[in-house]
């Protein structure tokens, strides 16, 4: 096939599965896309920490990043505020993916669905609604099989081995 015929037709990725680089994965395609002139969204449920990726808007002018979410599930019990907040996400994800953007990265999102704070059909409601030509990134453990057989790539994250088992937090500028 001639490169013209793989232009972007509006794909839908899932990134999901136990193993590490899920969210990496993601940041990974947003740069590329940043860099081939595109628009990006990022739309971080269930985290509001500023990662050094959330930085990216501080270089790149087309990039524009979010976050839904108020503390890490690690440290309190999910409550009310933090499924009104994935609820308010879900919602401003319904412009954007009408929006002027190119790539859409809902990172978390599942994590969002796992918890019960957005169903799996609300979430394939609104990516159903979407404009044609939107790259979609989905990211998170635990993403269902309607998500998966929805989706036109599915790449799962398997741990084999891992770092933290031994004690290592996570360092800054490869995890964080």
């Amino acid at each position: 096939m001639k490169e013209e015929e793989n232009a972007m037709s509006g794909y839908v990725h899932v990134y999901t599965g136990n193993g590490k680089g899920k969210t990496t994965a993601a940041f990974g395609l947003a740069v590329r896309s940043l860099y081939a002139g595109k628009r990006v969204y990022i739309g971080q449920f269930i985290k509001s920490m500023k990662y050094n990726e959330t930085g990216l808007d501080k270089d790149f002018d087309k990039v524009t990043i979010e976050q839904y979410g108020q503390h890490c599930f690690l440290e309190h019990d999910p409550t009310e505020k933090d499924k009104d907040m994935a609820l308010d996400g879900l919602e401003k994800i319904k412009e954007i993916l009408n929006a002027d953007y190119d790539v859409v990265v809902l990172d978390e999102i599942f994590i969002a669905v796992y918890m019960g704070f957005i169903s799996t059909e609300e979430l394939i409601g609104v990516l159903d609604k979407r404009s044609g030509d939107q790259e979609v990134v989905l990211t998170g453990r635990y993403a269902s099989e309607e998500i998966m057989a929805y989706a036109d790539l599915v790449t799962e994250m398997k741990e084999v081995k891992h770092y933290y088992k031994q004690g290592v937090l996570s360092r800054d500028g490869i995890d964080r």
